[in-house]
């Protein structure tokens, strides 16, 4: 007797926003809790964004050292005037929790203590992208629609830095691009002109 074999179609994957299955959207709340009980691993590279878990883009050497060199001129330019926040959580709204690279936040310190930084407390808010170019495009409409009022984007691929200014629900109406020899100032402190170059690496040691 020979056994029949049952072919079954495979199922396509679930459709979500279709109506059938509906994601849920975690909140700040409670991600904060689930970090606080310790269910995520110190290892764990991971952000709130549109209460949705993503895991961050791997930091290389390169990457790394270019937070230090801009850490080194914001506080040459602007010294006691802002905190400087380096790959620090903010929270932007009840759904996104995100821990941007650079931040530039108002004084006193001591209102970080029990609570993250808000929009209200963000001058400027910066990411440095090598491998994550895109997924870094695709940040500022919600940095825009939070009122974050200048988001920078430093493309370490092509020596320029994208700059992002007049927020609003659909986006940032304003967006220039600065090569390596241009300047830009900052929205909240405009007095204040930084050199492309000078957030970039040597060209000696690039070519090293």
């Amino acid at each position: 007797m020979s056994a029949i074999l049952e072919t079954r179609e495979k199922l396509p994957l679930p459709q979500f926003g279709d109506g059938a299955f509906d994601p849920y959207r975690l909140r700040v709340e409670d991600y904060e809790k689930m970090i606080d009980h310790g269910i995520f691993g110190e290892d764990e590279k991971i952000e709130l964004w549109e209460g949705v878990l993503v895991t961050m883009s791997p930091k290389g050497s390169k990457h790394a050292n270019a937070v230090r060199r801009i850490d080194r001129i914001i506080e040459k330019r602007l010294g006691e005037k802002i905190v400087f926040s380096a790959q620090d959580p903010i929270r932007l709204d009840d759904f996104s929790e995100p821990e941007p690279d650079v931040a530039l936040l108002a004084l006193p310190i001591e209102n970080y203590d029990e609570r993250h930084p808000t929009p209200q407390d963000i001058y400027l808010v910066m990411e440095i992208a090598d491998t994550s170019i895109e997924k870094d495009r695709r940040k500022a409409f919600n940095y825009a629609r939070n009122g974050i009022r200048q988001y920078l984007l430093l493309n370490l691929n092509t020596n320029e830095i994208e700059d992002y200014r007049e927020p609003s629900a659909d986006g940032y109406r304003f967006k220039k691009t600065h090569d390596a020899k241009a300047i830009f100032n900052l929205v909240a402190f405009p007095e204040v002109e930084i050199k492309v170059a000078d957030l970039l690496p040597p060209e000696s040691a690039e070519t090293r």
